[in-house]
């Protein structure tokens, strides 16, 4: 299996863990000293070491954000690329909520890994999609789920 096809397995467990909110399933994709790594302006930069550490994260991420609307979708806007032990590619996430207008959010993830498992996982989130969620949030906090 190549690594793009484990971060594309790595994708449909975090999906499943999402759905079920079972974090478990992303267990096996991560090193047990792997690092989770946001880089954007505040608040949304970050950095998690340790696989418990990172699961832990993505549950309070998506309980306290994405889960916070009515639905999300995310696709691969460029990629993946796959070079030197690392996968790369671009993302967009858009979600949704009835009382207000779509959120578009877009970054890029790089994978870094050992054998077949993700030891380092970044994700970029330009200083303008930083800045256009942070007005979002601002203009429609009220509206979003508790």
């Amino acid at each position: 299996m190549s690594l793009t096809d484990r971060v594309l397995a790595y994708a449909a467990a975090f999906e499943d863990a999402y759905a079920t909110d079972d974090w478990s399933k992303v267990e096996p994709f991560c090193t047990e000293d792997a690092v989770y790594e946001t880089l954007a302006d505040a608040p949304f930069g970050g950095r998690y070491e340790g696989r418990a550490a990172i699961l832990a994260y993505f549950k309070q991420s998506c309980d306290s954000f994405d889960r916070r609307f009515d639905s999300r979708a995310v696709e691969v806007l460029e990629g993946p690329t796959e070079r030197d032990g690392r996968v790369w590619f671009r993302w967009a996430a858009t979600y949704t909520l009835a009382a207000a207008p779509a959120l578009r959010m877009e970054g890029e993830e790089t994978a870094v890994f050992a054998g077949d498992r993700i030891c380092r996982l970044e994700d970029r989130i330009p200083a303008a999609s930083s800045g256009r969620t942070l007005a979002y949030l601002g203009a429609h906090a009220d509206k979003l789920k508790p």
